[in-house]
This record gives structure tokens, sequence and C-alpha cells, in this order.
């Protein structure tokens, strides 16, 4: 059962290059995407779906995404995922961050992706599988200095393909509240 938890919005700091990446993306990807208006319609809708994802997202997680960072980490067992306060210091935002996750941890564990669902929708990838499978994927919480950790594994090669997925898609629906890890997650 969710609880109702107040939830403070305030203003994310600029990471340094966002701004560069952000344009270099935007002009890149028309020409990624072939010449004509399709480019412009698919930045246009992976923007649109990105706000719905962060509309809905502020109804299933109590902390600030504006004010965190959600990484997602693929490594050959499985994947890597933490989300951090912004500002270390911001100790309302780690302690939402961190019982947000330990709750997610147990209803992953016993396959209840309800959540993710809600956020990104049904047909999000990997979720099927994720769900079907997840007596075979060992979910474990803990604590980091900014926030929350948790880690899927597995020896299941389907499973994991299905969490890189599953990761893949929330770095690109939460667009600039997410991203990808730096590699050390081991496996």
């Amino acid at each position: 059962m969710r609880r109702d938890r107040p939830v403070i919005r305030r203003r994310r700091p600029a990471r340094r290059g966002s701004a560069a990446l952000a344009a270099a993306l935007a002009l890149a990807a028309p020409a990624a995407c072939g010449t004509g208006d399709d480019g412009a319609d698919d930045a246009t809708a992976l923007a649109d779906r990105q706000a719905d994802v962060a509309e809905r997202g502020a109804s299933v997680m109590p902390f600030d995404l504006d004010a965190t960072t959600h990484v997602f980490e693929p490594h050959d067992g499985g994947l890597a995922q933490r989300v951090t306060a912004d500002d270390p210091d911001d100790v309302e935002q780690v302690a939402l961050v961190r019982e947000h996750l330990a709750d997610e941890a147990e209803r992953f564990a016993a396959g209840d992706f309800g959540d993710p669902a809600a956020i990104h929708g049904d047909e999000m990838p990997g979720l099927a599988e994720l769900e079907a499978g997840h007596a075979d994927v060992d979910v474990r919480y803990a604590e980091i200095p900014e926030g929350g950790r948790i880690d899927y594994t597995t020896d299941d090669p389907d499973l994991v393909a299905a969490l890189h997925a599953w990761g893949e898609a929330q770095v690109s629906d939460h667009g600039a509240h997410a991203e990808h890890g730096d590699g050390d997650a081991g496996s």
C-alpha cells in the first residue's frame, strides 16, 4: 500500500555539459533518423514521452525528480540501479530515496513491478520477462551515501538481457533525470 509522502520541489543544479549534450543530440537526431520532419517528430515524441513519464513518476516516487538522479548500469550478471540526491546534504531527499528503493526492492523480489508499469507502461521493454522470471533474479537493496542502490543479478542470460532492456528504457524515458552508469557496477 502506498504511503502519502510530501514531495518538495527544488530546482536541479545544472550539470556540466548537459546543455551542450542536449543541443548536440537535438541536432544529431534528425540526421540519424533521416531527412525531413521525421527527426523533429521523433524528438518531439520523445520529449512528450519523457514529460508524461515525469508526471506519472511524481505520483509514484516520493522524492523530487529534479533534485535526484537515477543511474542504471548494466553488467554481465544483471543491472545496478542507483538513485541519489543531487545535493548530498539534502537529508530529506536522501531519506525519501532510501525509503522508496527499499520498498521497491521488496516488491521487485516478489515479482511486483506495478510501479514501473504505472510510470512507463505495461509494454516497457524487459518488464514482462522480469515479472515472469522474478524468482530467478536476486534483488538486493543497499544504502549508499547520497541515496540507495538496488542490485539485480541472475545467471539466466534471457533475464540479464531483460534487465539491460529495462534499464535502457528507464534511461530513455527519464531523460535528464537518469543516466548510464560509469562501468564500475561489477558483476
